[in-house]
């Protein structure tokens, strides 16, 4: 509801990648405390460019291809 109104901005950390490509304007995948990749949900879930975020995604592929 308070992302629907765009009145604010809002920070979401979570490992539920179907939830966080359904809601996100913009995705940042972080690994040791670095930003390793950013970009739209359909970059990142979509062409991930990193090994380690096409590792981390590889895990969590059920629903999408």
């Amino acid at each position: 509801e308070i992302a629907a109104k765009g009145e604010m901005a809002m920070l979401l950390i979570t490992h539920e990648m179907d939830f966080a490509r359904d809601v996100a304007d913009r995705v940042v995948f972080t690994d040791g405390g670095r930003i390793v990749e950013q970009g739209t949900p359909e970059e990142i879930f979509g062409n991930p460019k990193s090994p380690r975020l096409q590792a981390f995604l590889s895990r969590f592929r059920t629903r999408r291809p």
